[in-house]
C-alpha cells in the first residue's frame, strides 16, 4: 500500500510540474491569441494571421520550408538506411558515423560557413568565375534570398535523425517475410513499394515528424540567412510587444496549431502501421557482402554525402581559422587570431559558463523528473503508465518556440511568473525550459534500460527485505547507468546548444548562453562573423565528444532518443 501510494505522488508531482511549465504557458500563449482587451473571446486576431499579406505569406514560406526539408531528408536517409541495412562493405562502420557529424553543430552556426561556400561572394561562385563561366561578381544567388539555404542547412542538420530512424525500422523488418514473398515472385521496387515500406513507416513517421515539426518551427537558421519572410521570425520580431500586442501571441497560436495538425495527419495517414514481427536471430548474416566496383560504389555515395553534410563545418573552419575569406576560392592565410580574440571578447567566457550551469542544472531536473517517469511507466501497473508516457513526450511534438514565448507571456508585470522575470534574470526559466525540452531524451533512454532488465531481480531483493528505495538504488540504477549516462550526455549536450529558448529567454548580455552570444557576435560589423565562427568550434568539438560517447553507450539504440 506504502508503495502505491509513493507511485501514485511520484506520479502527482510530474504531472504538476508539467501542469506548471508545460501545459499553462501553452495555455497563456492561446488565451493571449483569442482573446481581446477585456478578456473576451475573439477570432479577430487569428483571422488576421490570415487575411494580412506579410503573415499569411510567413506562414506559406515557413510550410514551403517544412514541406522541403522534410523531403530532402527522406531523400538522403531513406536510400542511405536501405544500403546500410541490405550491403556489408568495406569502412561500413567509420562511413555509417560519420553521417551523425551534421549534429554536431547548429545549423544557425553553420550558416556562416555556407555563407562563405554559396553566398553570391562565396568559394563556388570565385570557382565558376576562374572557369570562365559567369563574370565577376554575376554568379548565381544559389540560396534564392536565403530560401534554399534554410532548407539545405536544415536538411543536412537533420537527416542523421531520420536515418537512425529508417535505420531501426529497416533491421526490424523480418527476413522470412521477404523471403516469403519472393518465393511468390514479389521482388524489387514491387516487393520495396509492397512489403518493406508499410512495415518500416512508423520509423519513417517518427524520424519525419520531427523533422517537419523542427524545421517548420525554426528560428536560428532562417535568422542568420536574413530570411525574415518565415512566422518564426516574425513572432521572434514581436518580442517586446508581448505586453500589448496580441499579434505575436495569434501567430505562436497558428503555428502550434498548424504543427499538432500536420503531426496528426501524418500519424493517422501513415503512423498507424506498426506491424508487430518475430525476433530475428543472425540479421547481420543474411546482409550481402559487396566487393569489387559495387562496394567501391557504395562507399563512395557514403562519403560523398558525407563530405557535403560537413560543408558546413568546414566553412566554420574556414572562418575561425582564415585571415579572412570573402570573394576567394580559399580563405586567406591561416592565422589562430580570431579562435584568440573570440575567447578574449567579453562575451565569450561568461557565456560559456551561463550554458554550462543552465544546462547542468536542466540535466539535474531531467533526471530526476524522467527516472521517476520512466519507472512509472514501465514498472507501474496502473492504467496511467500511457497517458504519461505521451505527456512526457510532448516537448518532442511542441515547438520551442511556443514554449519560450509562453514563458515569456507569464514573465509580465501581474502574471504568475513574473518573480522569474528573464529581462532580470532569465536563469530559472531557462533552467526549467532546457529541462521540459530534453526531458524526453532521458526518459527514453531510462525506459529502454528498465525494459532490458528483468523485474525479477527487484523482487528478489524485496524478497530479502530490502526497501523499494534501497532496491532501485543498489539494484537498477547499476544496471540501467549507461541508458542514464547517455540520455544525461545528450540532454546536456543539446541544451547547451538551445536556440529558440535562449534567444527569447536571454535578453541581458550577463546571462546569454552561448547560442545568444554567438548570435550577437555574427551581427558585429568587421570581424564579428570569424568570432562568432571561432566560438562555433568550441560547439562541435564538445557535441561531436558528446555524441560519440552517447553512441558508444546506446548503439542502435541511439535512434530511439529523436522520436516524437
Amino acid at each position: 500500500m506504502q508503495r502505491k501510494t509513493r507511485s501514485l505522488l511520484l506520479l502527482l508531482g510530474i504531472l504538476v510540474f508539467f501542469l506548471f511549465f508545460f501545459f499553462l504557458p501553452v495555455y497563456q500563449v492561446v488565451k493571449g491569441g483569442v482573446t481581446d482587451g477585456t478578456g473576451k473571446l475573439t477570432a479577430f486576431y487569428l483571422l488576421e494571421v490570415i487575411r494580412n499579406p506579410l503573415y499569411r505569406d510567413g506562414l506559406v514560406n515557413s510550410f514551403r520550408i517544412a514541406i522541403c526539408t522534410t523531403l530532402l531528408s527522406l531523400l538522403l536517409a531513406v536510400p542511405l538506411a536501405w544500403l546500410s541495412d541490405r550491403y556489408d562493405f568495406p569502412a561500413k562502420r567509420f562511413l555509417s558515423g560519420a553521417l551523425l557529424l551534421p549534429l554536431i553543430l547548429a545549423p544557425f552556426v553553420g550558416a556562416l560557413g555556407m555563407q562563405c561556400i554559396f553566398g553570391r561572394y562565396g568559394a563556388l561562385n570565385v570557382l565558376l568565375e576562374k572557369l570562365g563561366l559567369c563574370a565577376a561578381g554575376a554568379g548565381p544567388d544559389w540560396f534564392a534570398g536565403g530560401f534554399w539555404g534554410v532548407v539545405i542547412l536544415e536538411a543536412l542538420h537533420l537527416y542523421p535523425i531520420l536515418y537512425l530512424n529508417v535505420v531501426a525500422a529497416f533491421a526490424n523488418v523480418d527476413p522470412m517475410l521477404l523471403e516469403a514473398s519472393a518465393d511468390y515472385g514479389c521482388t524489387g521496387f514491387r516487393r520495396f513499394r509492397k512489403i518493406i515500406l508499410p512495415l518500416i513507416m512508423p520509423g519513417v513517421f517518427a524520424g519525419g515528424s520531427l523533422v517537419f515539426i523542427w524545421a517548420f518551427t525554426e528560428l536560428g537558421t532562417p535568422l542568420m540567412f536574413n530570411y525574415g519572410r518565415c512566422t518564426a521570425v516574425q513572432i521572434f520580431g514581436g518580442i517586446n510587444e508581448v505586453g500589448y500586442n496580441p499579434m505575436p501571441y495569434a501567430l505562436v497560436v497558428v503555428m502550434m496549431t498548424l504543427s499538432v495538425v500536420m503531426y496528426v495527419l501524418a500519424k493517422v495517414c501513415f503512423g498507424g502501421g506498426d506491424y508487430a514481427m518475430v525476433n530475428k536471430a543472425g540479421r547481420a548474416s543474411g546482409q550481402i557482402r559487396l566487393k569489387g566496383l559495387s562496394a567501391a560504389a557504395v562507399v563512395a555515395v557514403f562519403a560523398a554525402l558525407g563530405l557535403f553534410s560537413i560543408l558546413p563545418h568546414l566553412g566554420v573552419c574556414g572562418l575561425a581559422f582564415g585571415k579572412g575569406w570573402y570573394h576567394a576560392l580559399l580563405p586567406v592565410q591561416a592565422t589562430l587570431e580570431h579562435v584568440q580574440a573570440a575567447l578574449e571578447h567579453n562575451l565569450t567566457v561568461p557565456s560559456i559558463i551561463n550554458s554550462m550551469r543552465y544546462a547542468l542544472l536542466a540535466v539535474l531536473l531531467a533526471m530526476v523528473l524522467g527516472i521517476f517517469a520512466a519507472v512509472s511507466i514501465v514498472r507501474g501497473k496502473g492504467k496511467c503508465a500511457w497517458l504519461l508516457d505521451g505527456i512526457v513526450m510532448l516537448p518532442m511534438a511542441v515547438p520551442g518556440l511556443v514554449l519560450a514565448f509562453g514563458y515569456l507571456a507569464l514573465a509580465q508585470k501581474g502574471c504568475l511568473f513574473h518573480c522569474f522575470d528573464p529581462v532580470e534574470n532569465p536563469t530559472v526559466l531557462l533552467v526549467i525550459a532546457y529541462a521540459v525540452r530534453r526531458l524526453p531524451y532521458v526518459v527514453r533512454s531510462a525506459v529502454a534500460g528498465l525494459q532490458q532488465t528483468s523485474v525479477s531481480y527487484e523482487e528478489a531483493a524485496a524478497s530479502l527485505g530490502a526497501k523499494p528505495l534501497v532496491c532501485f538504488r543498489r539494484i537498477t540504477m547499476p544496471l540501467i547507468a549507461a541508458n542514464l549516462i547517455a540520455g544525461g550526455i545528450l540532454s546536456f549536450s543539446f541544451s547547451m546548444l538551445e536556440v529558440s529558448d535562449s534567444l527569447i529567454l536571454a535578453q541581458k548580455a550577463a546571462y546569454f548562453p552561448i547560442t545568444k552570444a554567438i548570435y550577437e557576435l555574427s551581427s558585429l560589423l568587421g570581424q564579428g562573423q570569424a568570432l562568432a565562427s571561432a566560438l562555433g568550434l568550441w560547439t562541435m568539438v564538445f557535441l561531436g565528444t558528446s555524441l560519440l560517447t552517447a553512441s558508444a553507450l546506446l548503439g542502435k539504440r541511439l535512434g530511439a532518443l529523436f522520436r516524437v
